[in-house]
């Protein structure tokens, strides 16, 4: 019974009143109304800042001058601040018990009836809360009871058993991955080798050839690329300068310095993107991915020019209205900005022609290799951090490319988001958005916003991009998302989301290396506790040297993610990749029933009737999704 209690607690904060669980770490209530739980769990005196205990319980004291404050930040009791007095005197079930139960017996004749109404209540409410908790328990199916027994075993074995077990557990999509930061260091130096380039061995990066001074020559001081191939120490360096590894915060370096440097270190070697979607897709393949979503910069050359030519209205460097936009895109296109799709176009056919032809995807399917079944649409990368004239250039080329080529199913800011010119812009490239978007409406958005930490830029510099990038900017998704708690009216703006399903690509290595957010500082358990849709991707997976069952196992290990949730994370990306068609699920992001043509159920054998056959011809999304479907219950039945 008190076991069920416990889950009660964390369920009343987590569920119904987000605003003061999870989201609140280290904080006071700040003026809020004391929740419901904590009430609960003691009787308060009519001394101020006293909670009046039990006989048998230790007191629980509260800051006089703070206001009142959760007892556990994160679901549990092991973590209480050091703020409470006695608080290493209960164990979880005690202090429920002692709460409810002994507060309950323990009232005298100074507590009021209307305060032994609330405490009534709230018990009859908690009884309730156990038979929901009961009801969650049994609602899951046999194969997931399985999974989640075997996930807790691997778990407790350590890292490398957890991945062992994750990586062949089905993940849906990676929805947050940029192409050039996907590419594992390796790569790129035997590319560089081929490509006859030269490096500097003391800025550890590529450079071009003197084109003056023979074939394959170097500046001074530089050596072939070729070089590093026999010389280890070389080799192990320019793999350190090409990504995370090895890296260590230093006086006036950090994580973010080393992240963002590493692209033009190995910057000037020629497109390769043919190769590099073979790489990413058969790596995704052995982690049983389906779908990539992949942002990449097209060339946009003559559009930046035309950009400068046509100018920015003058005094619209704070604001721009619609009819300064629309005058400009005008010029922008009567200037021929069009004649750019061809060649962006042309690009990406060509690069998966490629990708198909490395890995023999014209084969027959049951010879063809795993990696030929890994779908990639693309988003449009916008270079945020240059002026207006540009970034609204690019931006309508953008547009215009997502309207006209079916490969590109959206587009997205890239760049540092604390750079001077994007923060200064910020406001300004978001009413771009709104104005873009009412001219294209069907073109989806994924907008970076509020990969930011405290002490990178002014704090009123994190507190609204989340929000302009979903009011103004008209995201679907967000990226990162992790200053959120330090946004104007966070629990609004949580609501806004949970209420228009704008889900959040989570990031947990890059934010961890990047801003150095992990753990309990992430925002992910704000989100979770708020219903707002999340799901795990990678964002730069060889940078920093990764792939998504390392952030699988990341979440469960720093995060306390379960196996179910996993696998909902799993499902809510298929659910909010930019596809076309309806979902395979009934309601949004409720993945309890499916659409009425496929209430059958999906096995590992199974095939769809007639009327899911219908429905998934129609429906780009619906088919990934009862796929994936289908691969869980393959795992699901694999597991012993």
């Amino acid at each position: 019974f008190l076991n069920s209690l416990n889950y009660c607690y964390k369920l009343m904060i987590i569920k119904w009143w987000p605003e003061t669980g999870l989201n609140r770490r280290r904080r006071p209530f700040q003026g809020r109304a004391l929740p419901l739980s904590y009430l609960a769990l003691a009787m308060l005196s009519s001394t101020r800042g006293q909670v009046r205990p039990s006989s048998s319980c230790v007191s629980l004291r509260l800051p006089v001058e703070e206001g009142y404050a959760d007892p556990s930040d994160d679901g549990s009791f092991e973590n209480v601040e050091p703020q409470y007095s006695n608080h290493h005197g209960l164990t979880p079930n005690r202090m429920l018990a002692c709460g409810i139960l002994g507060e309950l017996h323990a009232m005298d004749r100074q507590v009021s009836m209307i305060r032994a109404r609330i405490a009534l209540g709230l018990f009859i409410i908690t009884t309730l809360c156990c038979a929901h908790a009961q009801t969650t328990a049994s609602a899951l199916t046999p194969g997931e009871a399985r999974a989640t027994h075997a996930f807790a075993a691997a778990k407790k074995m350590g890292p490398g058993e957890l991945y062992a077990f994750l990586e062949p557990m089905p993940k849906g999509a990676d929805l947050h991955m940029h192409l050039l930061g996907a590419v594992y260091a390796e790569t790129f130096i035997a590319e560089g080798v081929q490509q006859g380039l030269c490096v500097d061995p003391v800025a550890l990066k590529f450079t071009q050839p003197v084109s003056n001074s023979g074939a394959g020559a170097c500046a001074t001081g530089n050596v072939p690329a070729a070089t590093v191939l026999k010389d280890q120490h070389l080799y192990d360096a320019l793999v350190d300068s090409f990504s995370m590894r090895s890296f260590v915060p230093a006086s006036g370096i950090s994580g973010h310095d080393q992240f963002f440097a590493t692209f033009d270190r190995f910057g000037g070697l020629k497109d390769h993107s043919g190769a590099w979607l073979d790489e990413v897709a058969t790596r995704a393949a052995g982690e049983n991915e389906q779908y990539l979503e992949i942002m990449t910069t097209p060339p946009f050359t003559r559009t930046a020019t035309l950009g400068y030519k046509s100018g920015w209205p003058a005094g619209a460097y704070k604001d721009a209205t619609r009819e300064q936009l629309a005058k400009l895109r005008d010029q922008l296109l009567a200037g021929g900005l069009r004649d750019e799709i061809v060649d962006d176009s042309k690009q990406i056919a060509d690069a998966e022609a490629v990708r198909n032809r490395i890995e023999g995807c014209t084969l027959p399917d049951e010879v063809a290799p795993p990696a030929c079944e890994v779908k990639i649409h693309f988003l449009y990368q916008v270079l945020r951090a240059f002026p207006p004239q540009q970034v609204f250039a690019q931006t309508l080329l953008g547009f215009e490319v997502a309207s006209a080529d079916p490969d590109f199913v959206g587009i997205n800011f890239v760049q540092p988001e604390d750079d001077r010119i994007a923060m200064q812009d910020y406001h300004l490239q978001m009413e771009m958005l709104d104005y873009l978007h009412s001219v294209y409406p069907n073109v989806r958005i994924s907008l970076h916003a509020g990969e930011l930490a405290p002490g990178m830029v002014p704090t009123a510099g994190l507190s609204f991009h989340i929000r302009e990038a979903i009011d103004l900017g008209h995201a679907e998704r967000i990226g990162h998302g992790v200053d959120l708690l330090y946004e104007s009216h966070p629990d609004q703006l949580l609501k806004e989301m949970a209420a228009k399903h704008i889900m959040v690509e989570i990031n947990l290595t890059s934010n961890d290396v990047i801003l150095g957010i992990k753990g309990n500082e992430h925002p992910l358990a704000a989100y979770r506790a708020a219903h707002v849709p999340v799901a795990l991707s990678t964002d730069d997976e060889g940078v920093s040297r990764i792939d998504l069952t390392h952030e699988y196992v990341k979440g469960a290990e720093e995060q306390a993610l379960g196996y179910v949730d996993l696998k909902n994370m799993a499902r809510t990306s298929l659910e909010h990749a930019f596809f076309q068609g309806e979902s395979l699920w009934a309601a949004p992001d409720d993945f309890a029933h499916h659409k009425a043509a496929c209430t059958a159920p999906i096995t590992a054998i199974s095939t769809p009737t007639a009327p899911c056959t219908a429905l998934l011809k129609r429906s780009e999304r619906a088919t990934e999704q009862w796929e994936l479907e289908r691969r869980f219950a393959v795992f699901e039945a694999s597991l012993h």
